[in-house]
């Protein structure tokens, strides 16, 4: 996958927008500053303030550092720090959706472009472990994350689970998609709830 265009509409598919974020971000800031508005206005027309006139919220900053104790007041610049570090990463770090670009193994074309969502991997993935293995589908759990697929068996009644098996069988089909990132496997087998009472 070459092409500029086909890379750009790939990154459109797997990315996500910061839409939510910054709707939220701008919301949050349009009502502080309705609020600001709203008790300059009322101050301006000798009215009482909502809840704090700007006046006495100037004078409350400027004594900030000597009324408040020095403990309340380290605690409160962490906390907006870490909100103020937190809006950075949501501008800069670009979203991940659930999906993945693949590369199927044998297809050296460059002119299309796959994408899948992560479900239907863990769908397809489930369902070779399934067939390969002899397992019941629905004794097969498969999650699909951006760096991660977790693999959970759910062994019946004296059955015998060969995790390593379980991992060829995994890496193998994950390989021949050729996922765009990488992913690493983890296999779990978690025995059934009424066995372990019993």
């Amino acid at each position: 996958m070459s092409s500029p265009v086909l890379r750009r509409v790939v990154r459109r598919e797997t990315h996500s927008p910061r839409t939510v974020a910054m709707i939220v971000a701008v919301i949050v800031v349009i009502l502080a500053l309705v609020y600001v508005g709203t008790e300059i206005v009322l101050s301006v027309l000798g009215q009482p303030a909502l809840l704090l006139g700007p006046a006495a919220a100037f004078t409350g900053v400027v004594g900030l550092p000597t009324d408040v104790p020095a403990g309340i007041s380290i605690a409160v610049g962490v906390v907006m720090a870490l909100i103020g570090l937190i809006l950075i990463v949501l501008a800069v770090k670009p979203g991940r959706l659930p999906k993945h670009a693949l590369t199927p193994a044998g297809d050296a074309r460059e002119d299309r472009a796959i994408v899948a969502d992560n479900g239907v991997i863990a769908a397809s993935v489930a369902q070779r472990i399934s067939e390969n293995t002899g397992l019941m589908r629905d004794q097969v759990r498969v999650g699909v994350a951006h760096r991660r697929v977790d693999v959970t068996i759910t062994p019946g009644f004296g059955e015998q689970i060969d995790r390593d098996e379980i991992r060829r069988v995994t890496d193998a089909e994950l390989q021949s998609y050729g996922l765009a990132p990488a992913v690493r496997t983890s296999v779990r087998v978690e025995q059934k709830k009424e066995e372990v009472v019993r």
